[in-house]
């Protein structure tokens, strides 16, 4: 099946899954090949600090991930490009790319996505489930606290009926959420 190049897509893995924050005229679940969501990045900025970094998504090598396609309108556009590219590209962590998806109808698109840098200094690698939650609960950024991230974001994901089961088992690691946050 050829890539349809006509349309402008955009894929996430992560927030931006319910989040995108940008106009759009349709959005539809979708699987890239070759890549997996990962708990990869230690964030700087909205989870964490450079002196204790949190842990965000990133699309790591490997696998594939489920996520949302979102179709933008032409003349929108150059502005989505430019938003996502302040949000995503605050320090240059992930590479922007554009790749085939595979919408949830069969069709395969191409679509603007942001990849993690392995050479990045914030780049965290494969860390097992313990480690990740030890690093989440102690982390804290202009967005706020790690913990709300990951929680909120396994909480997503289960609505969209994505079960993601190493990030299940970080929540499950990080423990209930406090009643009093």
């Amino acid at each position: 099946m050829a890539v349809d190049m006509d349309d402008f897509w955009v894929f996430g893995y992560g927030s931006l899954m319910w989040n995108p924050g940008f106009a759009f005229e349709d959005k539809m679940m979708a699987r890239t090949f070759g890549y997996r969501r990962s708990l990869c990045v230690r964030s700087w900025v909205h989870r964490g600090t450079q002196e204790r970094p949190g842990l965000v998504l990133g699309l790591d090598r490997g696998g594939s991930c489920r996520g949302m396609a979102f179709k933008v309108a032409t003349r929108n556009k150059n502005a989505v490009v430019d938003y996502l590219r302040e949000r995503e590209l605050v320090t240059q962590v992930y590479r922007e790319r554009t790749m085939p998806v595979v919408l949830a109808d069969g069709r395969r698109v191409s679509a603007l996505a942001y990849i993690i840098d392995r050479a990045h200094a914030q780049y965290a690698g494969l860390l097992s489930p313990e480690e990740a939650a030890a690093t989440v609960l102690v982390s804290h950024g202009k967005s706020g606290a790690n913990t709300d991230y990951v929680v909120n974001t396994v909480a997503h994901l289960k609505e969209m009926g994505i079960r993601d089961p190493w990030l299940e088992a970080v929540v499950a690691k990080i423990g209930p959420a406090d009643p009093q946050a």
